[in-house]
């Protein structure tokens, strides 16, 4: 059932998921999250965004795919590629962001198996019971990307009505020919991102830590 929720407090109270409940989720609720997140604005009211819905056996198979391929440290090769390198700042940012949160689980840097299990935990979905494979028509272009975007950040705050977490994540279209062949999507589709949802379970580790956030005056310049 949805409950109502001020726009102000979900943006306040939004934050990635890494842990999540076992619990069942009807499908026509993720029907409502996406048909609100439908709403988002796009260029042209082009609407550039392909959502596959993935849960149940599907969900499992394309979970021990994508992990056996991590695991096994096959090479990535995302449509969108990562970034090769960040402005200085924002690249302290990013490093001090990954350093606390091994911090916070007790991780050490030189702890490879342990930072591996963390990372290989992004193929299991976090135990979300659905997850969330977005993409865009090759034929799109940056444009585009913004407008997934923003879609994007519109499910993740009308998930929180229906009492549900998210999680974006760059890691599920790490391999993104894997999962268009499991699902059976054409060549011409491009995964850009995928996420996990579900109901969170906050006493998991992984959720008691908070990320820091910049002070205003660090990235907006007013002019009168």
């Amino acid at each position: 059932m949805r409950t109502p929720i001020d726009l102000v407090q979900a943006l306040q109270n939004r934050r990635s998921i890494r842990g999540f409940k076992p619990e069942a989720i009807e499908p026509g609720v993720i029907r409502e999250i996406l048909n609100l997140a439908n709403r988002s604005p796009s260029y042209t009211n082009s609407q550039p965004w392909e959502v596959a819905v993935v849960s149940g056996k599907t969900r499992e198979t394309l979970s021990r795919t994508l992990y056996e391929l991590a695991a096994s440290n096959a090479p990535a090769n995302p449509d969108l590629p990562n970034p090769e390198s960040w402005p200085d700042a924002i690249a302290q940012r990013t490093k001090t962001h990954n350093i606390k949160r091994f911090e916070h689980l007790g991780i050490g840097r030189d702890d490879k198996e342990r930072r591996k299990e963390m990372r290989l935990k992004n193929f299991e979905f976090y135990d979300a019971p659905y997850a969330l494979f977005i993409f865009m028509d090759e034929g799109c272009g940056a444009w585009s990307t913004m407008d997934i975007g923003g879609f994007t950040q519109s499910i993740s705050l009308a998930a929180q009505a229906y009492g549900l977490g998210t999680c974006m994540q760059a890691s599920l279209a790490y391999y993104p020919e894997a999962v268009r062949s499991a699902l059976g999507i054409p060549a011409n589709k491009k995964l850009l991102v995928g996420m996990s949802i579900g109901v969170p379970d906050l006493e998991a580790p992984l959720n008691a830590y908070q990320t820091a956030r910049m002070e205003l005056n660090e990235f907006v310049r007013w002019y009168e």
